[in-house]
């Protein structure tokens, strides 16, 4: 006979468990007790009839989507696996799903028709309108009667006194609760100085928001070329018309608070930009007047024919002297250069050598001459001299 340890026979029973079908994927339902949600966003709880228990985990993962809050006493379906928790030994449900129990027709319902409105872009972030900031008007989509309303106006009032409020009276459960929301809606969108409606109610179970999750009231919202605000229930609830709406407040009261501003925090905002902005003035001033002593006291402005004239008629001396010098210095140049020139012509002159004793000879006919057979005995030629010219007779050539 084999002998187990208690971590072996745990981990037996636990693949046992999570190798049956059934267990592994099934609903549950019972009553809730011990209910407990920890600081991890885990929830833990016992689930029970008149008869047995089973201990329930529902991980932060699951617990964050859920569209009802559960409580101790509260009936419910619960839809996970079982497994065994090894520390402890002890069986347990691990629970993906939970509703309310007689409600999961109508939460299929409203799966439904939330992925059908989804699929038509109703609830697009991009077809939401911005809120005005200062509504004149705000219209208000409610019961007549009931705290909702009460504390709805009364906000409103304390916040922005100067805001003119139309109330929509309709019923917001029962059968012709979508009707009269969709009309109201309609209603207030022909009056042109509605700024801004808010449509919802108080708190109740899924039966009594089924209203704001029907199909007439949803479309209504998107419809609306109005922002609306959505406010129904309380800050667990959720239904279409927040997701179709232009913004979802989590209770009436916080849907006032976001409707209009504060009277007197707008007051103070006012006053320190007034504030602000006399006090920028005043630097600019005490900068301008600044600049304006600055500039009084200016030479140039105290006195501009300094400036304008003197200064100028000084700088045309100085150039006309620069000028000058340039002028002299350039004729210097060109002299020097001149007698250079002079100098060198001079030294090729053929006058410079006759002055040394040379002469040269014309022939009769004017040429120079050069060889003796140029002439012949009898002709008569000029000697030119360095001063002077002789006329001679050739007597002889040799």
């Amino acid at each position: 006979m084999q002998i187990f340890t208690v971590q072996q026979l745990t981990g037996h029973i636990k693949n046992l468990l999570e190798n049956d079908r059934q267990l592994i994927n099934l609903w549950v339902k019972g009553e809730v007790s011990n209910y407990k949600k920890a600081t991890s966003g885990h929830i833990y709880f016992t689930l029970k009839d008149n008869y047995s228990c089973i201990r329930v985990v529902m991980f932060r993962s699951r617990a964050r989507n859920l569209k009802c809050s559960p409580g101790n006493g509260m009936a419910v379906r619960v839809r996970g696996y079982v497994t065994v928790y090894d520390r402890d030994g002890q069986y347990q449900l691990y629970a993906e799903q939970l509703e309310p129990d007689g409600t999961g027709a109508l939460f299929a319902a409203l799966e439904n028709l939330k992925q059908e409105l989804a699929a038509e872009g109703l609830f697009d972030h991009s077809r939401k309108k911005r809120l005005p900031r200062f509504p004149r008007c705000v219209g208000i989509v409610t019961s007549r009667t009931g705290a909702a309303v009460r504390d709805v106006m009364q906000i409103l009032r304390r916040r922005w006194p100067q805001v003119k409020i139309i109330l929509a009276p309709v019923a917001v459960q029962g059968e012709a609760a979508p009707r009269e929301v969709s009309r109201a809606l309609e209603q207030l969108n022909r009056l042109n100085s509605v700024d801004l409606i808010i449509v919802g109610r108080g708190g109740g179970s899924l039966e009594e928001l089924w209203a704001f999750n029907t199909e007439q009231v949803v479309r209504s919202i998107a419809a609306s070329r109005i922002p609306v605000i959505s406010a129904v229930g309380h800050e667990t609830d959720f239904t279409l018309a927040d997701m179709a709406a232009d913004l979802r407040a989590p209770t009436p009261s916080a849907a006032a608070e976001l409707a209009v501003p504060d009277r007197l925090e707008t007051k103070r905002l006012v006053d320190m930009q007034a504030a602000r902005l006399t006090r920028s003035l005043e630097q600019q001033i005490i900068g301008y007047r600044q600049r304006l002593s600055h500039c009084a006291r200016s030479r140039v402005l105290a006195r501009p024919l300094d400036k304008l004239v003197e200064q100028r008629r000084q700088a045309v001396d100085m150039l006309e002297k620069q000028l000058a010098g340039l002028a002299r210095t350039g004729v210097n140049g060109l002299a020097g250069r001149l007698a250079l020139l002079a100098g060198r012509l001079d030294a090729l002159s053929p006058l410079a050598t006759l002055a040394r004793g040379y002469s040269y000879t014309l022939c009769p006919d004017g040429a120079v001459l050069r060889d003796s057979r140029q002439v012949q005995a009898g002709d008569q030629v000029q000697v030119h001299l360095h001063r002077g010219m002789i006329e001679c007779l050739v007597k002889e050539i040799k």
